[in-house]
């Protein structure tokens, strides 16, 4: 076991003796167990170069796989701690966008539903993507084909445009064009031909590299921006975004949450998750009834 905690060490520095530094031994103990361990395994681990150490393609096979495990021991070892304190962490993977306009509005009512809970944050800054690790569940927009055991879906993947009143008052006052926020080009959040035939695609842009901005300057009265119904419900119950065209854009895929296959399913994370699963799907229903013109398809599901 202390060789696979040397050998993570050298491969994600690069250097042996930074390794040892980092593990407080001699830079011989850790050579020492860097030449057992390749003996024992019959390859060599590393490449010298230069002053360091690269890894080779077997020592990059098992570097991560050494390096999840120890992630999960970490992770093990602080919830341990936590339970001692009576806490109880739950990790979750969402986008910056969804922490800051759709779970930061209802933290306190989180906190008063799960006063033991602390609910912490794996961000994802661009597209929601990617596998879900080191988490006990995180949210994704998957395909039909997609699905699987440990996939809860939520809701469909459905987008509105949305504005503010007050960018919606600076119309009728005699401004003119319209202004359309969006994202950055390259950034694949959402298909390409969103604004194929529909007149916000002549609009005057600006855009911003990350989906929280563009929620933010929608709300700041800056123009219109296609609103994820799974982030903006909340301001749209609200008031503070509306609808700025009578219509809604549905994809082919499910906003659903994914259970992380790297740890053991715990039920305060089941219940953390059935919360938000439950909070999103009011939002849902109700944005649809406040506005029926928008064809907001129903819900699915024992209470759609």
């Amino acid at each position: 076991m202390n060789a696979l905690f040397a050998f993570e060490a050298a491969g994600r520095l690069g250097n042996l003796s930074r390794a040892s530094e980092e593990l407080n031994v001699t830079p011989a103990a850790v050579s020492r167990m860097m030449r057992r361990l390749e003996d024992h395994l019959g390859t060599a681990l590393f490449r010298r170069s230069g002053a360091g150490v690269v890894l080779s393609e077997d020592g990059r096979l098992l570097h991560d796989a050494t390096s999840r495990a120890i992630t999960q021991i970490e992770s093990a070892v602080a919830e341990i701690e936590d339970r001692s304190k009576g806490v109880d962490t739950v990790t979750i993977s969402v986008s910056t966008a969804f922490t800051t306009h759709w779970l930061m509005p209802r933290m306190a009512r989180f906190k008063a539903d799960f006063p033991s809970v602390d609910l912490r944050f794996q961000l994802v800054m661009g597209p929601l993507s990617g596998p879900v690790d080191d988490v006990d569940f995180g949210m994704r927009f998957l395909r039909a084909s997609e699905t699987r055991e440990g996939v809860f879906s939520i809701m469909p993947e459905v987008l509105i445009p949305i504005s503010s009143p007050s960018y919606g008052a600076s119309r009728s006052d005699g401004a003119e064009g319209e202004t359309l926020i969006k994202l950055s080009e390259g950034e694949p959040h959402a298909p390409q031909n969103l604004l194929a035939g529909h007149d916000l695609a002549g609009a005057n842009p600006l855009i911003f590299a990350d989906y929280a901005i563009v929620v933010q300057a929608a709300l700041l009265g800056q123009g219109i921006a296609w609103g994820w119904l799974s982030v903006v419900g909340h301001w749209i119950r609200h008031g503070d975004l509306v609808p700025a065209r009578p219509r809604c854009q549905l994809t082919s895929r499910q906003c659903c949450f994914v259970q992380s296959s790297g740890r053991t399913p715990r039920p305060v994370a089941g219940q953390v998750r059935d919360w938000i699963i439950a909070e999103l799907q009011n939002d849902y229903r109700e944005v649809s009834r406040m506005f029926p013109e928008l064809g907001i398809p129903p819900l699915l599901g024992p209470e759609g």
